[in-house]
């Protein structure tokens, strides 16, 4: 049942990217004497002490934008955006391990091991730098960054895409991964003992957890939920992390971090299902007439039929057969329908196929152009529409012939949506990290960052900052990158902002109060093809 597909993105999104730089422009404003003005409070970081700021986290702490690691957003990493306002509070020098280029590309001995970012144009929506230059026959810069090539230093933003929570603290991760490799003090080294080898009097832990559950969603869930395992060293790059792992995992974090008084942030996780990696395809797009319909409507319940007699044949009672052969006579209706989705095999649904369920999602990735032509409902051939015919003429069918209609449900497979057991592996183990998350900064008495909460909002009704209204709709809702999960530099800011305002609340500063929060509008929404 389940067909090849061709690797075509974004066909869904038709949106055409209006300038968000026009938003920046400062507004001519009419001058009125009468206003008055109230004096803000002079910036004061209470009790924190930001001399020594270390951020240590994945992806959005490294500043991952666009699919991609580049200058521009390093430079606009939600940690280099706190290093510049905890400077007028006390703090100290911020290094990053940047990138030689803004091409977004990454190479390991010279061999290419990232791609290059993605760019939106109107022509070409959302396409890899490279793919877009090489097609207006304009020379494609190289990628010049080299993993290979150790920095040999100690850096405060110890970001490393791709990092899950046990990773942090195993010996040579650098040698699995090339971001950390390119930073790492030593072959040995673990993010956590050079994060912590600079002794940071203050910190950040961020999206932690975050991909322990979302290799897992990108995958469509073809990995495993590892809960009740509790050896990380037997898992897939695809699976979820055991709770119990992640809990034991996270409490050592942060007593280390913590061992010589250093003060700090700490983030829960979001429901990444939220995130338009999982939103912007829509589960019932099926769109048809009345006419199409009822031919969609009529074939499954010749699927039903013919699967009624393969199960009587089988020696399986008439009534049991109809009941069970029953889910397959799916009705269509005119106007919008839910795709047909490929489930595992069970006893209860032996053909292992029925429409998604409203809260089931599909992936940003899925072959849309696919979705035209059958994928997700039906891909008829001559010799199943010639048994149709033989059906609507009141004919039998051979087992053979029966064969070939029960194949042309062409489901779409596990790799690009993710059905309702598996968002509920997701969700509960979301759940769980946090549990264990919120227990221990209340026990450490660290701020603590409703990350879930702020992307609930922005996926609802929409973030309201510096007079913009942030929403997590791909290319136009401005917090999230192309990529469909890692934020723009705008939505970074908006991070920094929500860690300060939590600074402010634990520990007595005053970023909100005194004016001195990021302003949004500074930071782009996208950036150029022509930045290289």
């Amino acid at each position: 049942m389940k067909k090849n597909i061709m690797n075509t993105k974004y066909i869904w999104l038709l949106v055409i990217l209006l300038s968000f730089t026009a938003c920046n422009e400062i507004e001519d404003v009419l001058e009125d004497n009468n206003i008055t003005t109230t004096e803000l409070p002079e910036l004061t970081a209470g009790s924190a002490n930001f001399s020594n700021y270390v951020s240590l986290g994945a992806s959005f702490t490294a500043g991952y934008t666009d699919g991609a690691v580049f200058i521009a957003g390093q430079e606009n990493s939600f940690p280099n955006i706190l290093s510049k306002h905890f400077a007028n509070a006390g703090g100290g020098a911020f290094t990053q391990p940047l990138m030689n280029d803004n091409t977004g590309g990454l190479l390991v001995g010279g061999t290419p091991v990232a791609a290059y970012r993605l760019v939106f144009t109107p022509e070409t929506s959302v396409i890899r730098l490279n793919d877009l230059l090489a097609g207006l026959g304009t020379p494609v810069p190289p990628i010049i960054t080299d993993a290979a090539n150790n920095l040999g230093s100690s850096f405060n933003n110890v970001g490393v895409p791709g990092a899950k929570s046990f990773h942090l603290t195993f010996p040579g991760y650098g040698s699995l991964n090339p971001y950390f490799g390119r930073m790492a003090s030593s072959p040995t080294a673990t993010m956590l003992g050079d994060a912590a080898s600079q002794n940071p009097t203050f910190f950040t832990l961020s999206e932690i957890g975050g991909n322990d559950v979302l290799a897992y969603a990108t995958s469509g869930g073809i990995g495993m939920d590892q809960t009740g395992n509790f050896n990380p060293a037997s898992y897939g790059s695809n699976d979820i992390t055991d709770p119990t792992v992640f809990g034991q995992v996270f409490t050592g974090i942060v007593d280390q971090l913590t061992a010589n008084g250093a003060q700090g942030v700490v983030a829960n996780v979001p429901y990444i299902t939220n995130l338009p990696y999982f939103t912007t395809v829509p589960n019932n797009a099926l769109e048809i007439d009345a006419t199409t319909a009822g031919q969609l409507t009529g074939f499954f319940q010749a699927v039903a039929g013919i699967f009624t007699q393969v199960l009587i044949s089988q020696m399986v009672p008439p009534a049991q057969a109809q009941a069970l052969a029953s889910q397959y006579a799916i009705p269509f209706s005119e106007g919008k329908n839910r795709w047909i989705i490929d489930v595992p095999v069970t006893p209860a649904n032996p053909l292992g196929f029925r429409q998604m369920t409203e809260d089931e999602l599909l992936l940003l990735p899925i072959d849309q152009g696919a979705l035209a032509q059958g994928y997700g409902s039906v891909a008829l051939s001559n010799d199943v529409l010639q048994v149709l015919g033989l059906l609507q003429a009141g004919g039998t069918p051979t087992p053979q012939q029966g064969a070939l209609v029960i194949g042309a449900v062409n489901g779409i497979d596990d790799v690009d949506a993710l059905d309702s057991d598996e968002l509920k592996s997701i969700k509960d183990a979301t759940d769980a990290y946090n549990m264990v998350i919120e227990s221990v900064a209340a026990s450490k008495g660290l701020a603590l960052v409703d990350f879930k909460g702020i992307l609930e909002q922005a996926s609802t009704i929409g973030i309201v900052s510096n007079g913009f209204t942030l929403n997590a709709d791909l290319v136009t809702g401005g917090l999230v990158s192309l990529d469909g999960i890692h934020l723009t530099a705008r939505g970074y800011s908006v991070m920094a902002n929500e860690i300060m305002k939590a600074i402010d609340k634990t520990y007595g500063s005053n970023f909100e109060a005194s004016g001195n929060l990021a302003n949004v509008g500074d930071y782009p929404t996208n950036y150029s093809p022509s930045l290289q």
